[in-house]
């Protein structure tokens, strides 16, 4: 790996992360998980699911970024944008949004992208969705940067699972949810990677070399509620987050406040991960939040935590039959 020096732990620590990825370019074949972890998951639904599209009758846009584990050298980086909108065909409520993340470790990156469609019915005062998502996943790894450590018997420079050039590829991929919106809680499901899409990864004149990755199928749960407090200008916005690939669980609980629909705070816990803290405020039609993790595992020894920033913006729209104000800015809920 680039600046890895064998007699320095740290960097022999950093190498070991990278090579942790490499098992998953194995020509056998192995699953790896991809989906990028959010403390604000609240705050991107559609992320996970694709059916947590279009619940209000807003344009609504999202951009968020998550340096994880800061400290250590080339550790997870990511990227996501989102936007989103409700409309009306044929007298049925609809909604289609797009979604893009990008990732890094290491000398690994990816890029998902894809289009989204809901569909929405009323039901038990309330809103079902189901929803779809298409897209492509694309994976590259930069093998020619690769300075394997020696000395030991740990390593074998001509391993030849490990690229020795740079290599890229994509792939199809489709996720699929459902998810219920109601004036006090919200709840969804969801699959992620349900093709399970392999990655053939190719350097650029040499097809002969060919390395896989395939991103495994991930299944979440998210579920939350907005409780007023009364006679209060407060209000309580507990939520939890649930996934699994079936053979690794993962849970996370969080606990927010807001004031006056304008300032919010909370904490929360990821199972075994780490613990977060974080802030919010609502101006106009913008919303800025914060959050801050601290590991709980013993990788707490080599960071001093992960940060995360997300901003939303959001655009009024008029979806009733005469539609005098197609495009109209107000206040954030």
């Amino acid at each position: 790996m680039n600046d890895v020096q064998p007699v320095n732990k740290l960097n022999t620590g950093i190498t070991a992360l990278v090579l942790l990825l490499l098992a998953a370019l194995l020509p056998a074949g192995a699953r790896a998980q991809v989906d990028a972890q959010y403390t604000q998951y609240w705050a991107v639904p559609g992320y996970y699911n694709p059916s947590a599209i279009g619940n209000s009758d807003y344009i609504h846009i999202v951009a968020g970024s998550r340096a994880q584990w800061v400290g250590i050298k080339h550790a997870p980086l990511s990227f996501v944008a989102l936007g989103d909108m409700p409309f009306k065909l044929l007298g049925k409520r609809l909604a289609t949004g797009a979604v893009i993340q990008q990732h890094s470790m290491g000398l690994y990156s990816g890029l998902n992208a894809g289009a989204q469609l809901a569909f929405k019915q009323k039901l038990f005062k309330g809103t079902l969705s189901v929803g779809l998502q298409v897209g492509l996943v694309t994976e590259s790894f930069k093998g020619s940067k690769i300075v394997m450590p020696t000395g030991d018997n740990a390593h074998e420079a001509n391993d030849d699972a490990i690229p020795k050039t740079d290599v890229s590829g994509n792939a199809f991929d489709m996720n699929a949810g459902i998810y219920y919106q109601h004036k006090y809680f919200w709840a969804g499901a969801s699959v992620t990677h349900i093709t399970q899409p392999s990655v053939e990864l190719k350097s650029e004149g040499n097809e002969e070399d060919i390395y896989e990755f395939q991103q495994g199928r991930t299944y979440y749960f998210m579920a939350g509620g907005n409780i007023p407090i009364k006679n209060t200008l407060f209000e309580l916005q507990p939520s939890v987050m649930a996934k699994t690939n079936t053979k690794v669980f993962q849970g996370e609980v969080t606990l927010r406040a807001r004031y006056n629909k304008f300032i919010s705070g909370g904490v929360g816990y990821r199972y075994k991960d780490a613990v977060s803290i974080m802030v919010g405020a609502n101006f106009k039609n913008f919303f800025l939040g914060y959050s801050y993790d601290y590991p709980v595992s013993a990788i707490s020894k080599a960071t001093t935590g992960s940060h995360e920033v997300f901003i939303n913006y959001n655009v009024k729209l008029d979806l009733g039959d005469k539609n005098k104000n197609k495009h109209k800015s107000i206040r954030i809920m």
